[in-house]
Parts: structure tokens; sequence; C-alpha cells
């Protein structure tokens, strides 16, 4: 197979297809930190596109707790130890090769799902079980177990970095990877890449419903459809994307999912691609930011190779093995931004969920002190900034502060406008 750039691996890794991308990039952040799981992205997704015959089990969009719940039933067990079984103990990164945009990470240095894949085949998968897909919300709101004796509060309760009762919830859709295992694994090559923003799409004229995509993707996020007969996956919303939605006519806006989200943990656009597949440097654009300058977000599971380009802000209170193994060896980096916020990256988390368009680039406009404390024992400050995004064409789209206003009603509304 082609050998292919991968720099959420530091190197290079085989792969079906020879290196080709898109100019643009569909691509997201997602706060775990302050997700409540109130399922709103959820079922904003299952009304608008999963409501048909054969797609009741469909959930393009879910939100699972870790450490036990998955859906399908512990996909990303599963994959870890296929991956494991193929090269024991050689799930390994090497942190000396560190290289700004081309290894941010360092150098991965087991097998992808790519390169664990027996001879004569292009992956490593599975093909989940109907029972896996049956619970959707598995092990919801479930934490490990309490260290102490049943019936017995714990005499000093949980504390930071990490507690020991914990459980968190993950947010997922699909990837939109810059090397699909779907498309790879299709025997039809009825999956592709959209040049213009890099979402993944099934041509169901051309699917046949073989389900090689589904054993193939460890996200385990295309579905068959057993009443069509083809295979189903999140499209990212394209038509937004694409700017045809009625109410914003022209302008890129994003996903349902996103636009849904109560907790204001979601932050989606689209990025420039190079000819590596790395990101051109964009310095102001605010995914940019946190991904290649804050490192505050990183990907899930990079160790499989798809390079996802759906990124993640590590919950603070979790056991660091543990979220070293989901989301690579940034996560130590990540946390310690997100505990200590600059003040840039403070203005810019405030972005979150202020507007259905996608913001291109950001203005900080400095405002006063407002705050101050000592966090691990270093001094830090608040600031109440004012940041500005900017849609493609250069518009202001949004302004907000650091310190959300506060409004008081008038004790004669206090029960109406």
């Amino acid at each position: 197979m082609p050998d292919v750039y991968n720099w959420q691996l530091g190197r290079k890794m085989t792969y079906r297809f020879p290196e080709r991308h898109s100019r643009w990039q569909f691509a997201a952040v997602f706060n775990i930190n302050r997700c409540i799981a109130c399922q709103t992205c959820t079922m904003a997704c299952k009304s608008t596109w999963t409501h048909a015959r054969g797609q009741e089990y469909m959930w393009w969009n879910n939100v699972e707790s870790k450490p036990y719940g998955g859906y399908p039933h512990f996909w990303d067990v599963k994959t870890l130890e296929l991956l494991e079984q193929a090269n024991p103990g050689g799930q390994t990164w090497t942190l000396a090769g560190r290289d700004g945009r081309r290894a941010p990470y360092g150098v991965y240095g087991g097998k992808t799902i790519f390169e664990a894949a027996p001879r004569g085949q292009d992956y490593v998968g599975y093909l989940p079980t109907d029972d896996e897909w049956r619970a959707p919300n598995l092990y919801e709101d479930t934490s490990t177990a309490y260290p102490t004796r049943p019936g017995r509060y714990h005499p000093t309760g949980e504390t930071l970095p990490q507690h020991r009762t914990w459980f968190f919830y993950l947010q997922r859709i699909c990837n939109h990877c810059t090397y699909p295992a779907c498309l790879a694994a299709c025997p039809r090559n009825a999956i592709y890449k959209r040049p213009e923003d890099g979402i993944v799409l099934i041509d169901q004229r051309r699917c046949r419903g073989y389900r090689q995509c589904v054993e193939a993707c460890p996200y385990k996020k295309p579905m068959f459809n057993a009443f069509t007969r083809v295979a189903e996956k999140c499209i990212a919303c394209y038509p937004r994307i694409e700017g045809r939605d009625p109410l914003h006519p022209g302008v890129p806006i994003e996903a349902r999912c996103m636009a849904a989200c109560v907790g204001k943990i979601r932050l989606q656009g689209l990025v420039r691609v190079d000819a590596d597949g790395t990101w051109v440097e964009d310095r102001y654009h605010p995914l940019y930011f946190l991904v290649h300058v804050a490192r505050v977000a990183l990907p899930l599971y990079p160790q499989f190779g798809t390079q996802p380009n759906v990124y993640y802000i590590p919950p603070r209170w979790v056991p660091r093995p543990y979220l070293r193994q989901m989301f690579g060896p940034g996560v130590d980096e990540a946390i310690a931004a997100y505990v200590a916020p600059s003040r840039e990256l403070l203005a810019v988390l405030q972005l979150f969920r202020t507007t259905k368009r996608m913001i291109f680039r950001y203005r900080i406009t400095p405002g006063r002190k407002v705050f101050e404390t000592t966090i691990d024992g270093k001094p830090w400050a608040m600031y109440n900034d004012t940041i500005v995004g900017f849609d493609r064409a250069g518009r202001e789209v949004v302004r907000v502060t650091v310190e959300e206003p506060v409004f008081v009603r008038p004790r004669q509304h206090l029960n109406t406008i």
C-alpha cells in the first residue's frame, strides 16, 4: 500500500490510497469539561436525519459515559485489543520527535489499524453484533468504583488533579477523517471525501451493503440500514456547510448537533489544508489556535491512524493514564493549559456556541483586570477582554466579553418579559 503522512502520528503510515487532500477540512473542537449530557445534540441530529424506517437504531451523534459506556458497546476497547494482539506492548509514543505542525504529539511507534492488518487485507476491524447496537445509553452516568465501604461517605470527598471515583461524557459524531477507514475498506469505492471541505460521504447508488465500512471504522460511525440495504452515516449537515440554509443563505453555518448544544461545548469550522495533509498555518483561526497554538484540543484515539478531524479538550478530573490512551501523549499539556488558561485562550473559549455562522478569524480587544488568584502556586489573572469573530468574507459575526453580562429583571416583570 502507498505511504501517506499522518501529522497526528508524526510519521508516514501505509494506507490504501495515495496522498491526496481536500482544500479545506471540516473540523470541530468539543470541550468535554462543559458537557452535561442533556442529549440535545443527539436529538437534534435524530430529528433531522435518522427518523425513517431502518434508521431506528442509528444515532449519528451520541453522548456516552466513559469509562464503561459506548455505542456500539465497547467499540473502543475492542479496537484497542485488536491493535494489542497485532503488536503486543508496542503501542507507544516517542516525545523526542515533536515538531510543530508536523509532529505536535511526538512520533507514534505502534501499528495503526491499517498497519496491523493481516496479509491481504487493508485494515483490522470487527463487525458489531446486533445486540451491541441495542442500548445507546448503556452505563450512562455509571462511575468507577467508590473507594470506601458501601453506605459510608468519603470523609474528604474528591479533589483535583484527578478523582478516585469518576466518569465523563464523550460526545461523538463521524470524525470525517483525513484517512477514513470506511473509505479504504469499501470494495465498491462508494465512499469519498469531498475536495471542497473534506466531508466523508457514501454514494448510496453504488453501495451494496457489504458492511465492510462498518467493520473497518474504529469509531463505528457508518451504520447499515436493513430496510434500504445500504450503509449510512453522518453527513456533517453539508447543506448547511454549503450555505444552503434558508435562514442564512450563502453563509456556511454549523451542523445541527453543534448549533443545538446547550452546554456551549462545541466549536465547528473549516480549516485550510496543505499538500501534505497538515493544517496551513492560520494563527488567528480559532480551531487552529486551539489545536496547534494553545494545544488544548486533542484527537480521539490518534493511534488508530485515521487522523480524525474532531478534537477534544480532555476532562481535568480523570486519571491521566486513561486519558493518554484515549487522546495521546498531549493530555498533560492540554489539561495544564485549560486549568490555568492564558489570556488569549480564555477569550477564545468564549466563542463556543455564540453563533451559528462559522468563524474563520478572531480579534481580541484588551479589557481591564477583573480577578486574580493563584493556580498551582502560580499567580493567575482574568481580564474582561472582548473577542470578535469574523466569517470567511471578513464580516463580523459575533462580539462577546470574557465576563458574561448579568441582566436583572425589574420587579414588575419578574415572571414575564
